[in-house]
């Protein structure tokens, strides 16, 4: 494997989501991830989450792109978890809304997503290959 790593893209370094209400939104995170934003300004609010501290960050819908699409729609990031059914259904009870009930997709690898109340797709995934690359960087 080439160390050197000259790919173009690097990593997630924030994902997005918009809200209508960000300090329901706000709250909802919190509630949910068990923290509080780490960096806040006006329209904004941001978390740092998991083994890397990829960023999760809201925005007041107020700001979006004119010409964006509002509803569930585009790519599904997922984030790994250690229990995608288990996880699922605490969304649920949360208000989250079954967007894809948890499949496995091969040994190993189980995804799930649902739509937040605010109109986001939050995907989540039991994924090996994740397990494997945390495993080799702590070693």
């Amino acid at each position: 494997m080439d160390n050197t790593n000259t790919q173009v893209l690097k990593g997630i370094t924030t994902v997005s989501f918009w809200a209508d209400d960000l300090e329901a939104a706000k709250k909802w995170y919190t509630e949910f991830l068990g923290i509080a934003p780490y960096f806040e300004r006006l329209g904004y609010a941001e978390f740092r989450l998991g083994d890397y501290q990829h960023e999760l960050g809201l925005i007041d819908s107020r700001y979006a792109p004119s010409d964006s699409v509002t509803g569930p729609n585009g790519a599904i990031i997922y984030w790994h978890v250690d229990d995608v059914t288990a996880t699922f259904e605490k969304l649920l009870t949360m208000g989250a809304k079954e967007y894809e009930v948890p499949t496995k997709r091969g040994e190993g690898f189980i995804t799930s997503s649902v739509v937040d109340p605010f109109g986001n797709i939050l995907g989540i995934m039991y994924n090996a290959h994740y397990l494997d690359v945390l495993g080799s960087r702590k070693a």
